[in-house]
């Protein structure tokens, strides 16, 4: 067995969380971590060439940070407990957690070929990578600030038409030391955090959640992470869709 790195998931939770305690959960959890420590050796091996290549690019696998309250884009196999009963997403301040990883993958049923450049404006979807669910807001309220709810959703990559944001960037490719904004396609809502923070067991982590306005709280940038360049192909197609 293992201890989880994320608080969350090793409480009974507090605050409208509710703890999921099945095999399911466990075996997911148990893939999850594999696909945690793959991530860190691929990522040891590309560190020295990774500098060489300024986009983040379609595949690629980053943490968020937001940029006013220097927290990274966090989720869990943990659901909220109120709202959606959806997996929650928080902030965290820890840089090394490894539930803080997304991919970058194109819109449902739309191309975003590996390792090309994501472009400003551009149609996403950010997938949590222990989980295989999908970034999503829709019209629930948030447990603390009671803006719009942001959870994770779907099976294995694939939710539905809520999943989708705009990468909002000054000019026409988004850049590796770019702040952006992420707009919801379906509400319009950016995605931010505001400092609500949560308490025991999980202090520290902040509220994540959807705002219609445009402001310094919701301005995001790549951090770690593995940035998949145009000339690295997939290993098992020439051209393959994420």
């Amino acid at each position: 067995m293992f201890e989880s790195a994320c608080p969350l998931a090793s409480h009974p939770l507090a605050l409208g969380y509710v703890r999921i305690d099945t095999n399911m959960g466990l075996i997911h959890a148990l893939r999850g971590f594999i696909k945690s420590l793959l991530v860190v050796l691929l990522w040891s091996k590309c560190q020295g060439r990774e500098s060489e290549f300024n986009y983040v690019t379609c595949g690629s696998l980053v943490k968020l940070l937001n940029t006013r309250h220097n927290v990274r884009l966090h989720s869990h196999d943990v659901k909220y407990g109120s709202g959606s009963g959806q997996q929650s997403v928080t902030g965290v301040e820890s840089a090394d957690d490894a539930n803080s990883y997304w991919r970058i993958r194109g819109k449902p049923n739309g191309t975003c070929q590996r390792g090309v450049p994501i472009q400003c404006g551009q149609a996403i979807r950010i997938t949590h990578m222990t989980t295989g669910r999908n970034l999503h807001t829709h019209h629930f309220s948030s447990p603390l600030s009671n803006n719009q709810e942001v959870s994770a959703f779907g099976e294995n990559g694939e939710g539905d038409d809520l999943d989708v944001w705009k990468v909002q960037c000054d000019g026409s490719i988004w850049e590796r030391d770019e702040a952006v904004r992420f707009k919801h396609v379906g509400t319009a809502a950016f995605l931010t955090v505001t400092g609500e923070q949560y308490g025991n067991p999980i202090r520290g982590q902040r509220e994540v959640h959807g705002m219609g306005t445009a402001n310094q709280n919701n301005y995001w940038k790549a951090m770690e992470g593995v940035f998949i360049q145009p000339s690295q192909e997939p290993l098992r197609h020439n051209h393959e869709e994420f």
